[in-house]
């Protein structure tokens, strides 16, 4: 695939012309209709379905993932997504009315949703179509422009998300642009009304920073070591067979996935075994097999694979015991699934978001170690408990803090359209999805109008009267 270069200054100059264009736009759409916007997002889902086989193709291309992994990971959120907006947009769009305080009796309340303007939406490599264009729906929802920048570590596929996007839409209204990180970072430097950025919380700080030139507004999609909990009472073979999945799926490139597991000593081996068992059933027994298995994905590139290895030879010269998998094969960016206990604690691996098929296996005793563990590391984007102990439920949902959990199950909280999905502090702020989606791509604008207010009586120019003064003073507790 050939991609033409362009010369920095000529990029640049097109990038502010496109954004200058939108300018008038993003004024536009702010009146648009819900039938208008409704129109967009239905061509939009319905193009993205009918190149299903294209996005197979360019899917395999770059880390060859597995059809079914693009259908339920990649093109379904984005059908949701959708889906969800055209049934409810006029529902969402529609003022919300407010109840007057009694200060402000007289008066008629209501938030209105308010389009940010011109956005600027940049993607991750791990599920580029459902990671750029999920948000882009949010956005066209709510009434915005947008400006998209995919990423270049999968360009088979930011290529064909670059060819829906201007199938679907005119450049003064979406518009793409590829390219190296070079690309995302001018593009930063223009003044948007909002950035929605999707990867490591590294790199979330600079995107941060440079939005704070502007005072845009940020949403940030990030990652971090998701804990997951399998304690004595769980049942083992579905814990063994929903994290085996929710981690191993895309190779463990997934922000959500399980970054390691707490096992309670007790079932401990028995739970090793069920995955092995999984494992074996998924993907086959031996390297070469799983090298070979058409379901499982490569990592993205050399690079990343090479960071991977790094962090498994480290855990094993620090004296890790490879439970499951451990061989890797040069060149083909293929590591195998791994299962590793007695991992040290100054091992890299306990320290870096993996995003790779490497699971630590730590055993525990008391379920109050795990919580202040947890706790001692910045808050992760997700959590997991497999128990049917209400009371470990409660104390580890009420004791600890994560963008959002799961009980019994893994990765069902983005899967769940009706829910926030978002992080907490190091890992992420603001939500998406659904209709909180669409406010995060709305200004929520409170409007007051004053038809008799009793504060109009109060609030007069000139000394306020000793009279009115002595009923403000009486009213501090109870307005």
């Amino acid at each position: 695939m050939t991609v033409i270069a362009q010369e920095p200054g000529s990029l640049k100059a097109r990038m502010r012309e496109v954004f200058e264009r939108q300018a008038a736009t993003a004024l536009r759409l702010r009146s648009s209709t819900a039938d208008e916007r409704i129109a967009k997002i239905r061509k939009l889902r319905d193009v993205v379905i009918a190149r299903s086989d294209e996005w197979y193709a360019a899917a395999y291309a770059d880390f060859k993932k597995p059809p079914g992994e693009v259908d339920l990971a990649e093109i379904l959120p984005i059908c949701v997504e959708a889906n969800d907006a055209i049934a409810n947009l006029r529902k969402w769009m529609k003022p919300k009315r407010v109840w007057p305080t009694m200060l402000t009796l007289g008066t008629r309340s209501y938030v209105q949703y308010v389009p940010r303007g011109r956005c600027l939406i940049i993607g991750p490599f791990n599920y580029p179509i459902n990671l750029t264009l999920g948000p882009l729906v949010s956005a066209i929802a709510a009434g915005n422009t947008a400006i998209l920048k995919p990423s270049e570590l999968t360009p088979h596929m930011s290529a064909l998300i670059a060819r829906v996007v201007r199938e679907v839409f005119a450049e003064d209204e979406v518009a793409i642009f590829e390219g190296e990180a070079d690309v995302a970072q001018a593009l930063q430097e223009l003044p948007f009304d909002h950035i929605f950025f999707t990867g490591s919380p590294a790199i979330g700080k600079f995107v941060m920073a440079a939005a704070a030139k502007n005072l845009a507004s940020v949403t940030l999609e990030l990652g971090g070591k998701s804990p997951t909990i399998v304690d004595a009472s769980a049942n083992l073979k579905l814990a063994a067979s929903n994290i085996m999945w929710a981690k191993f799926a895309n190779s463990g490139q997934t922000c959500i996935a399980p970054d390691y597991v707490y096992v309670h000593e007790s079932v401990k081996d028995r739970w090793v075994e069920c995955c092995r068992e999984e494992l074996t059933r998924a993907y086959g027994t031996t390297l070469t097999d799983q090298q070979a298995s058409p379901h499982l994905a490569h990592i993205v590139n050399a690079r990343h694979t090479a960071r991977v290895k790094a962090l498994l030879d480290d855990a094993n010269v620090r004296g890790a015991r490879t439970l499951v998998g451990g061989g890797a094969v040069g060149g083909t960016c293929f590591i195998q699934p791994t299962l590793l206990d007695t991992i040290a604690a100054d091992a890299r691996i306990m320290d870096e978001e993996i995003f790779g098929p490497l699971l630590p296996v730590i055993g525990y005793s008391q379920i109050d170690e795990v919580i202040a563990s947890v706790n001692a590391g910045p808050k992760p984007l997700a959590l997991y408990i497999y128990s049917q102990n209400d009371a470990n439920i409660d104390k580890v949902l009420t004791r600890t803090a994560s963008g959002g959990a799961c009980v019994n199950h893994s990765l069902m909280q983005f899967l769940h359209g009706n829910l926030p999905f978002g992080g907490v502090n190091n890992s992420g702020i603001g939500n998406a999805h659904g209709h909180y989606g669409f406010r995060t791509f709305s200004h929520e604008r409170g409007v007051v109008r004053t038809q008799f207010s009793f504060a109009a009586t109060l609030f007069k120019a000139g000394e306020v009267p000793p009279m009115v003064r002595k009923l403000i003073k009486s009213a501090f507790r109870i307005l």
